[in-house]
């Protein structure tokens, strides 16, 4: 796993064998910046136009760039957006300044610099290593980062690297080997299952993989903080690994299986989620479990009008092959139903319909607990990591049955795709589960600031808040 803290980053307490550092100033909206600008204050200010949130401005000196202001919205906390200081800020080091003023406004003004600046330091390309000649100095003695800074940035690397991978350098067995890989560093007990094991334990996900050539995997990992008890409360997280999706004898066009090298996304997301908790030693207990497959065609394939079996004793007939997410994560959500968990995540790339509803960078959050959606919608409020919740409407349910089966893995409407894909996830859960599910894109179709093009673990930031809420909203949680 690469670490941004080791490639883009700076300890101050290293400074003396470093060059010494330019400053880059930050500065809320609404501040005056002409004592930062200088004796060219005027001029300056007449090329560059009014003084607007999200702008970098360098400061001439003798010699070249003597400093930088950013400028941001204080209204609006984002820490993606001072991404801009890692594409935007000459080579070199710098040290971000924050006066007192903004840091009683603003408490978390530096974390969100730091973690927004390792966003956007984010680079990705396959065989040739890449330089990170712009880099920032950490605060020193006296100046803390929160704890979950380094761990998320850490996050958002581990999951955008392993979207950005191609799909012939990363199948099933790759994505599963790297995630015991990530978890086992952290102390996790981790079992990888394939061939008879999995078709017995998890027989519609080992449908959906029969059509490769690349045997299907499951991750099913567990975890438990230092002071955790044995009782201590339980997140459990399930993730959809489709390293590459073909549609299945349903095949896509060729335009909508450019990227289908993405269809991972869900799991990247819940394995960041995961590095970040035990990275931070939180007290509580995590299952994780990712479902690596490849839907592919073949003889061995699965076909439009098949019947499955799944773990829950549910059949499900095959309307649409390109709809296997769903058939990947209904084993593996009946299964951590079985441990009876405090709270249930998952996350998938599950449709198109979500998309149509709420665009690229917004996923769509569906729950049915009113307890654990509130909490995960503030987090991504608080953290201005967005994400929507749309309706489980139990009215389209019978859209999804079948005379010659209990479920259809699609309807035949040509409409609330994403709500009746939740509904269907939701036959798989255990109704006294508190359960929540994301429909995300995994993906930044262009760059912006702390967003690179590629792969994203879009909500990152406020699954990490939310699971902090959690904790210090579970009064009764068990120490050991």
């Amino acid at each position: 796993m690469r670490n941004p803290e080791q490639l883009c980053l700076v300890q101050h307490a290293s400074m003396a064998e470093q060059e010494t550092p330019r400053a880059v100033h930050i500065v809320p909206e609404g501040q005056d910046i002409n004592a930062l600008l200088g004796a060219q204050s005027e001029a300056l200010l007449e090329m560059v136009g009014p003084v607007e949130a999200g702008r970098l401005y360098l400061v001439p000196g003798s010699s070249g760039i003597a400093h930088g202001i950013f400028v941001f919205d204080p209204t609006r906390r984002d820490a993606a957006c001072f991404g801009a200081l890692a594409t935007g800020l000459p080579k070199g080091t710098w040290m971000p300044m924050v006066d007192a003023t903004t840091t009683q406004n603003c408490p978390d003004i530096l974390s969100d610099v730091v973690l927004g600046f390792c966003m956007g330091a984010y680079r990705y390309a396959v065989g040739r290593t890449l330089s990170f000649d712009t880099k920032l100095v950490l605060p020193g003695a006296g100046v803390h980062l929160s704890p979950c800074v380094l761990p998320t940035a850490q996050g958002f690397w581990l999951g955008r690297d392993l979207i950005n991978q191609p799909a012939n350098l990363l199948g099933p067995k790759e994505l599963a080997e790297s995630a015991a890989e990530t978890l086992r560093a952290h102390g996790a007990t981790c079992t990888l299952l394939s061939g008879e094991a999995l078709e017995h334990a998890y027989p519609c996900l080992a449908a959906v993989g029969a059509g490769s050539d690349r045997p299907a995997h499951v991750v099913l990992a567990q975890w438990r903080g230092s002071c955790a008890g044995e009782s201590a409360p339980l997140l459990s997280l399930v993730g959809k690994g489709v390293c590459f999706d073909t549609g299945g004898y349903d095949i896509k066009p060729a335009s909508g299986m450019l990227r289908m090298k993405k269809d991972m996304g869900g799991a990247a997301l819940m394995l960041a989620l995961a590095h970040v908790i035990m990275a931070m030693d939180l007290p509580i207990r995590v299952e994780l479990r990712l479902g690596c497959v490849e839907n592919s065609i073949s003889g061995h394939a699965m076909r439009p009008g098949d019947i499955l079996e799944t773990r829950a004793g549910l059949n499900v007939e095959v309307g649409n092959t390109d709809a296997e997410g769903r058939l990947v994560l209904a084993d593996l959500l009946t299964e951590a139903c079985e441990s009876k968990p405090d709270w249930l995540l998952d996350a998938a790339t599950l449709t198109g319909a979500a998309r149509v509803a709420l665009g690229p960078d917004l996923p769509a959050l569906f729950s049915n607990n009113a307890e654990w959606a509130q909490i995960l919608l503030s987090a991504a409020e608080a953290e201005g990591d967005a994400m929507w919740q749309l309706p489980l409407w139990h009215g389209y349910n019978a859209w999804l049955r079948r005379k010659n089966a209990h479920l259809g893995n699609v309807t035949d409407k040509p409409m609330a795709g994403a709500i009746t894909a939740a509904l269907f996830l939701q036959h798989f859960v255990e109704p006294t589960v508190k359960w929540a599910h994301i429909d995300t894109y995994a993906w930044n179709d262009s760059a912006a600031p702390g967003r690179p093009e590629g792969g994203e673990t879009l909500a990152l930031r406020a699954l990490v808040a939310a699971t902090l809420r959690m904790i210090n909203e579970n009064a009764g949680f068990a120490q050991a």
